[in-house]
C-alpha cells in the first residue's frame, strides 16, 4: 500500500469518527427533543447528516489522496529533470576532458616523431671457427740428413665473416597513422665514445665489419601502432658493436 493511499485511509477514517461522534450526539439531542415534545414519528434528518457526512468524508479523502499523489509525481519528476541534468552536464565534460586528451596525446605524439624515436642494441664480438690441419709428413729425398724430420701443422684459427655473423632486428613502435619521414642509421664500438654525428650509415654501407640491411621495413603491431625494423649485423670478432636506429615520423 502506498503512502498516499494509507493518508487518503487516515484521513477518511478520522472524518467518519468524527462524522459518528456528531451523529451520537445528534441522536442524543434528537431523543431528548422527542422525549420532550411527546413526537412520535421518526425524523429522517439524522440519516441525511450520517449520508452527507460519509460521501463528504470519501470525496475529502479522495481529493486528498489525488494531492498527495499529484505532489510525490511533481517531486520526482524535478528529482529527475535534475539528475537528467546533471547527467548531460557530466556528459559534456567528459567530451571536453576526452577531446583534451585527445589533443595533448596527438601533440606529444607529434613532438617524440620531430625528435625521433630511438633503438639500440649491443651486438657482442662474433666468435671465430677454429679449423684443425690434419699432421702431414714430409720426408725429403735425403734420409740421412738429421735435420729433416716430421712436421705437424698447428689447430690454426681465422675470423668470421659475413656468413657466420648472426643478426639482430631493432624495431622502433610508431603510431599506424604516422609516415616515416627518416630512418638514420648509426655504428660504432662498443667501448667506444665517438659522437653518434660522426658514426652514421647509410643501409647496405659496410662499417668495420658490420652493416645493416639493405631499408627499413614496416610491419603492423595492432590497429594504433606499427613497427619500423631495421636488421643489423657485425662479424668482427675483436670489438663488438652498438647498433642505434631513430625514426622519425610525422602525424
Amino acid at each position: 500500500m502506498s503512502d498516499g493511499v494509507l493518508a487518503a485511509i487516515i484521513a477518511a477514517s478520522a472524518t467518519v469518527f468524527a462524522a459518528l461522534l456528531q451523529l451520537k450526539a445528534s441522536f442524543t439531542s434528537a431523543a431528548t427533543r422527542a422525549r420532550a415534545t411527546n413526537v412520535r414519528g421518526k425524523s429522517r434528518l439524522p440519516q441525511l447528516v450520517i449520508a452527507t457526512m460519509l460521501v463528504g468524508a470519501g470525496v475529502c479523502g479522495f481529493a486528498l489522496s489525488q494531492w498527495i499523489a499529484d505532489h510525490r509525481r511533481a517531486a520526482q519528476d524535478l528529482v529527475a529533470a535534475e539528475l537528467r541534468a546533471r547527467i548531460e552536464q557530466m556528459s559534456r565534460t567528459e567530451g571536453r576532458l576526452t577531446g583534451a586528451y585527445d589533443e595533448i596525446e596527438t601533440s606529444v605524439l607529434r613532438s617524440i616523431g620531430l625528435q625521433g624515436v630511438v633503438v639500440m642494441a649491443t651486438v657482442p664480438p662474433c666468435k671465430p671457427v677454429s679449423i684443425a690441419a690434419p699432421a702431414i709428413a714430409e720426408t725429403t729425398a735425403e734420409a740421412s740428413d738429421p735435420r729433416t724430420s716430421p712436421v705437424d701443422s698447428a689447430p690454426s684459427s681465422g675470423g668470421c665473416t659475413e656468413a657466420d655473423a648472426s643478426p639482430v632486428t631493432l624495431c622502433a613502435t610508431i603510431p599506424a597513422a604516422a609516415t616515416v619521414n627518416d630512418v638514420e642509421l648509426y655504428v660504432r664500438a662498443s667501448d667506444s665514445e665517438t659522437p653518434w654525428t660522426s658514426s652514421r650509415v647509410t643501409p647496405g654501407q659496410e662499417a668495420a665489419q658490420a652493416r645493416f640491411a639493405g631499408g627499413p621495413v614496416e610491419i603492423a603491431d595492432d590497429a594504433t601502432a606499427k613497427q619500423v625494423c631495421e636488421r643489423f649485423a657485425q662479424w668482427s670478432s675483436e670489438h663488438g658493436r652498438v647498433a642505434r636506429v631513430v625514426v622519425r615520423y610525422t602525424l
